[in-house]
Order: C-alpha cells, then structure tokens, then sequence
C-alpha cells in the first residue's frame, strides 16, 4: 500500500512540474491571448507526465495502459470542448499523446525499460 500511495505522490509531482514547466514556457516564449487555453494545454501536458509515470509499473499491461491513456484523452477532448470548443480541444490530446510517447520512448533506451528508480 506505501509503494501505491508514494508513487501517486511522485506521480502527482510529474504532474505539477509538467504543468508549470510547460504553461511558464508558452506564457513566455509562445504568448497567447487566452491564459485559459495556455492552461488548458498545460494541464494536458503535465497530465500526460504524471500519468505516463503513474502506469510505468509491470503491474500495469500494455493494453491498460494504453487503455487508460486513451480515456485520459477523452476526458481532456471532453473537458476542452466544453471549456473553448472541439477545435481548440484537439491539439492538447496531440501533446499528451506526444509526450505519452517520449516517456516511453526514453524508458525504452533504459536496461529495465522504466523511468522509474
């Protein structure tokens, strides 16, 4: 159970810096008009961090994870066209998908094939 709830906090952790990373380079760097979307993206862009770090366990199978993440995708279309409108939507689960990769991507180049310790 202690192995559980510290990789959610570590997991959270990847959220939250994903989040603020990404949200402090658009603000800066991209500037857009609507803060909200420039969160919006954040969001999906941390989320994709934390959850990628969440399932990188044996104890997850490549089906659920990939099942969860494409849930995690739905929930963000869903969330972001009730929020903007389904065309400002589309291009966050572009960077969760994105990013949802690379993590693999980078873990898969280790001998355990994991980011985690």
């Amino acid at each position: 159970m202690h192995i559980i709830i510290y990789g959610m906090k570590k997991a959270f952790l990847y959220f939250l810096l994903g989040t603020v990373l990404s949200f402090l380079i658009n603000y800066f760097f991209y500037s857009s008009e609507n803060i909200g979307l420039d969160i919006y993206y954040a969001i999906a862009f941390g989320s994709a961090w934390g959850i990628a770090y969440y399932l990188d366990t044996p104890d997850f199978t490549l089906a659920k994870k990939m099942g969860l993440s494409f849930v995690a995708m739905g929930i963000l279309v869903l969330v972001g066209t009730l929020i903007f409108n389904l065309e400002l939507a589309i291009p966050s689960i572009l960077k969760f998908s994105t990013v949802f990769v690379a993590y693999y991507l980078i873990a898969s180049f280790r001998a355990n094939k994991t980011l985690r310790g």
